[in-house]
């Protein structure tokens, strides 16, 4: 062969080779998972801990590398998913949800439920419910959503009577319309609770309050019977509801591997599971 067309072959096959190689990688590349990060937020409680054992390796094996943003308050874990700063958050029931969105005027969305302990009923001076002497101080959450809540505890110790159908978002000590027991209905920030406990008989605290403090539920002298809407969410922008993370994220919760993750651990013992557990 003319060794001008030899050369021209061979720098022809071996540029037909890079390219042929330039594509296969591409098309790999392509078929790899998106790689992102997620910016999740959490107050104090147990959620962060349940995420990182049960959903994050399930993420993570799917390409996502997870940062976590603590907050001392919902409204702050709110605003940051609000205003772009994290991307979801981790430590709110529906109906405080609901509130924030229409106080805020905003649009934030539950896309899963999650693992929830109740609120609880504690205190350092009384072993039992039936103990407790009349005209005991009663500290409970100063925001009206939950608020209600604790009323209900009261409510349905027999202590107190509440207004029918009263607007969780509305609610006040004034909805109280009797109080056999005489108890001292003190509020304060939700935070404080468990600390409370130093200078009041009896606290409602927040499941994952109480939990951060070290309080047992099997301590509790009552728990909420808590119903759906009060059970937490992850919470998104509403936009960002059917966003492929948001997909993922729904999807590792609500996996066998998180469930099985969940039941094993004898941590969440009382919490109430949410309705896709098997």
């Amino acid at each position: 062969m003319n060794p001008i067309r030899r050369t021209f072959v061979l720098a022809l096959t071996l540029a037909m080779s890079a390219a042929l190689a330039s594509g296969l990688a591409a098309t790999t590349q392509q078929a790899d998972p998106p790689y992102k990060d997620l910016k999740l937020g959490f107050v104090p409680g147990p959620y962060e801990d349940t995420f990182r054992k049960g959903v994050a390796p399930i993420l993570e094996r799917q390409g996502y590398r997870v940062k976590y943003v603590s907050f001392s308050s919902g409204l702050e874990a709110n605003n940051a998913v609000f205003t772009g700063d994290i991307d979801a958050n981790i430590m709110q029931h529906s109906v405080f949800l609901e509130a924030y969105n229409q106080r805020q005027k905003t649009d934030l969305a539950g896309i899963v439920h999650v693992p929830t302990p109740p609120m609880g009923l504690y205190s350092r001076t009384y072993k039992a419910a039936a103990d407790v002497k009349s005209g005991a101080r009663v500290a409970v959450p100063n925001d009206p959503v939950n608020l209600e809540r604790a009323l209900k505890i009261l409510r349905d110790l027999g202590w107190i009577e509440l207004k029918p159908a009263a607007n969780p978002i509305d609610v006040t000590e004034l909805d109280v319309t009797s109080n056999s027991k005489r108890v001292k209905i003190t509020p304060l920030e939700s935070a404080q609770a468990p600390r409370a406990l130093e200078d009041v008989e009896l606290a409602a605290v927040q499941g994952n309050f109480a939990i951060y403090s070290g309080l047992k539920l099997t301590d509790a002298l009552a728990l909420e019977k808590m119903t759906l809407p009060y059970v937490n969410v992850v919470a998104v922008k509403k936009k960002n509801a059917d966003a492929p993370w948001a997909r993922d994220i729904a999807a590792a919760y609500k996996s066998r591997e998180f469930q099985k993750t969940i039941r094993d651990d004898r941590f969440y013992d009382g919490f109430r599971l949410p309705d896709y557990f098997d």
